[in-house]
């Protein structure tokens, strides 16, 4: 694990947040602090302590125009990493990094970047509960066999471990996998579908249409972004009591393996070899 401060982390992240808040506000992008970024603005007006990432949603019509313009509306270090972009990106999901920095999460994961946040699609899905989990469960099969592929196939050392990452690496292209996942994802259309989800987080996070509802002001930090309509009806969805700290052991952190705050990924020499 790297040596470095939570709380230039959290400066980094924020700094994104309030960007990507000013570009979304400027082009008529909706979207909501999400997951445990929405915990932390409720629970604690800003970041959960010992929480080193954040996560903000866009309803699938928003999340594709903001790809699409995102190179324009970003002001530098801003930029995205998506496969949509770049068909070698391993990410399951839109970063948004400040590409003045160096991020590397895992030693053993290919992928190379910068301080971010995750932005995750939300999508329609069935309100018959057997087809949103078949579509749920595939999806996540999908996740797994990309992350499978990106690794180093000797992390846990040279056994069977090893076979099933060098066979995906060998037969199927990661941008083959990430299209399959978005077929899969974008199965239900967002407007007209009885109820939407993100897919990642599943099917807890299976919810009805008004309770993200319209972004909704919140403070975070001491600025005003978005979050969702209906707060306490969302957060009980996704952690029951929320407003219950949990205890220390299962206080989750990511732990980066490696952080730069000075230089830029674009310049970091990367030795590692996955294959």
């Amino acid at each position: 694990m790297a040596n470095y401060k939570i709380e230039d982390i959290h400066q980094r992240i924020l700094n994104i947040l309030v960007t990507v808040d000013k570009v979304c506000r400027e082009h008529g992008i909706r979207y909501w602090l999400s997951d445990g970024t929405m915990l932390g603005a409720v629970r604690h007006g800003g970041f959960i302590p010992w929480d080193d990432d954040a996560d903000i949603a866009m309803p699938r019509p928003d999340y594709e125009r903001f790809i699409k313009h995102a190179d324009e509306w970003l002001p530098k270090p801003f930029e995205i990493q998506t496969f949509e972009k770049d068909e070698n990106c391993t990410s399951v999901l839109l970063k948004v990094i400040d590409g003045s920095t160096t991020l590397i999460e895992r030693w053993s994961l290919n992928q190379l970047g910068g301080v971010y946040i995750d932005v995750c699609p939300i999508d329609g899905v069935p309100a018959q509960r057997w087809h949103r989990r078949l579509l749920i469960g595939l999806m996540h099969m999908m996740e797994s066999w990309i992350y499978l592929r990106s690794r180093d196939p000797y992390k846990r050392g040279h056994n069977y471990t090893s076979w099933l990452p060098r066979l995906l690496q060998a037969t199927v292209k990661n941008i083959t996998l990430q299209r399959m996942k978005k077929r899969i994802q974008t199965t239900y259309d967002y407007e007209t579908a009885p109820l939407i989800a993100d897919y990642n987080t599943g099917e807890r996070s299976v919810m009805k249409h008004e309770t993200m509802g319209k972004p909704t002001p919140i403070m975070f930090e001491g600025h005003e972004l978005m979050g969702v309509e209906q707060p306490d009806a969302y957060l009980k969805c996704l952690y029951g009591d929320y407003m219950k700290l949990p205890p220390e052991n299962k206080r989750r952190i990511h732990g980066f393996d490696y952080v730069d705050f000075d230089h830029s990924y674009h310049d970091y020499h990367d030795t590692r070899v996955f294959k």
